[in-house]
């Protein structure tokens, strides 16, 4: 409202609230307030008596804020992130806290990461168990470190293994824990045969039973049936008996399909759900074609298999930062609570005999990824598989459950 020939005039039952008028109009008279009507008059003000101090006193105030927090943030962010909460609330959504209760913690377990590396001087990472460091990067293979400079693979480590000392526990702490470098600093999947590479050395060198693939990049469709691109790398590990667990990609929603590898059929693919319980916002969706045989997807191989908690997830970041904890959010996070949850399941089944690791079977990746499509939690009105939310959110229990009445078909 142009503020020229208005005023604002106090309403007699409580002068601290103000009408809008005009200038030329009577207004209530002087009784109204106890007063003359000449100074009922004097209670009367332009409308904008209060533009010389928003234009330009509060611009420029506002303006001098945000420049100051910019200049001091490096100082504010660790007294701030000391006490920001741990993401309980995707342990408990997922239902993980569940079967951490029951005590398990992974032991026995071996899960091989391929990522950025790993920081072993972190506080919360000096008790996990490192059995196996390779360096796809540079070939450094005796310094174990983090190559990245936003610690992505320190992160995913550390909410997988962290032990507790400070505001995070790790999903499964006592896994054998693999970590190969096939990322470079950038973080990205960059160059595929370093990766491809690295998922061999998982597969044949570590023998692992889970590897963990918080990474992707685009189809390529010249290098599909090349042998050393990833899809094909992660096929060997598939007909192996390892179970392939891998990010859909944060290139949602207007993408064409989930990344590489999360597109192969027997991968687990993994998007991500926020705090509210609803798919995040760019998760990427999946294509009803499977771009290797061109032909439709089916039931439980459809893209993405399931959600995982993946916003503002408190972890690990470089033992150099004050606190060495940040929050992250994508498909990377999601990957590694269903990378936990499937570590603690296969952990339960194995100490009970249900189930034996040692012995590779053809039918043990389709009868876990049956046991996810039928466990997982439908979002909203969801029937069947969606193209963004997969079969739903994890339900750690219930993945459980399932895999445990499948388990004599291994």
């Amino acid at each position: 409202m142009p503020s020229n020939g208005v005023e604002l005039m106090p309403e007699p039952s409580d002068r601290s609230i103000l009408t809008a008028v005009d200038s030329e109009a009577e207004g209530y008279a002087g009784e109204a307030y106890g007063l003359s009507d000449q100074d009922a008059k004097n209670l009367r003000r332009p409308a904008g008596s209060f533009s010389p101090f928003i234009w330009p006193y509060g611009a420029v105030g506002a303006s001098a804020s945000i420049i100051l927090m910019l200049l001091f943030w490096p100082l504010l962010q660790p007294l701030i992130t000391a006490y920001l909460p741990a993401s309980e609330w995707a342990y408990e959504s997922s239902k993980l806290s569940d079967l951490r209760e029951e005590g398990l913690d992974g032991s026995g377990i071996k899960v091989c990461i391929v990522d950025t590396g790993i920081d072993p001087n972190h506080p919360d990472l000096e008790d996990m168990k490192l059995v196996g460091f390779r360096d796809f990067y540079t070939f450094r293979h005796t310094d174990v470190r983090d190559v990245s400079k936003s610690h992505h693979g320190t992160s995913m480590a550390g909410l997988l293994v962290a032990n507790g000392s400070g505001p995070l526990d790790g999903i499964a702490p006592n896994v054998l824990l693999s970590i190969a470098i096939g990322l470079g600093p950038e973080g990205t999947t960059g160059n595929s045969i370093r990766v491809a590479d690295a998922i061999q050395w998982c597969r044949v060198t570590q023998q692992v039973d889970i590897i963990s693939l918080s990474l992707g990049g685009p189809f390529e469709a010249t290098n599909q049936e090349a042998s050393r691109s990833v899809s094909g790398a992660v096929i060997d590990a598939l007909d192996a008996g390892i179970f392939v667990i891998a990010a859909a990609g944060n290139a949602g929603p207007d993408n064409f399909d989930v990344s590489t590898p999360a597109n192969v059929e027997g991968v687990i693919s993994v998007g991500a759900y926020d705090r509210f319980l609803t798919p995040w916002s760019n998760s990427s969706v999946g294509s009803e074609i499977d771009p290797y045989t061109g032909q439709t997807r089916t039931w439980p191989n459809q893209k993405p298999e399931v959600l995982g908690p993946g916003s503002f997830i408190l972890s690990t970041v470089s033992s150099s930062k004050n606190p060495p904890y940040a929050y992250s959010t994508g498909t990377s996070d999601a990957t590694i609570f269903v990378t936990g949850s499937l570590a603690l399941i296969l952990q339960d089944l194995s100490d009970r005999g249900l189930v034996n690791l040692s012995e590779s079977q053809d039918n043990r990746i389709y009868q876990v990824k049956k046991a996810l499509a039928e466990s997982s939690k439908p979002i909203g009105g969801q029937i069947g598989h969606d193209q963004r939310s997969g079969y739903g959110m994890l339900d750690a229990m219930k993945w459980r459950d399932a895999i445990e009445d499948g388990a004599v078909d291994w």
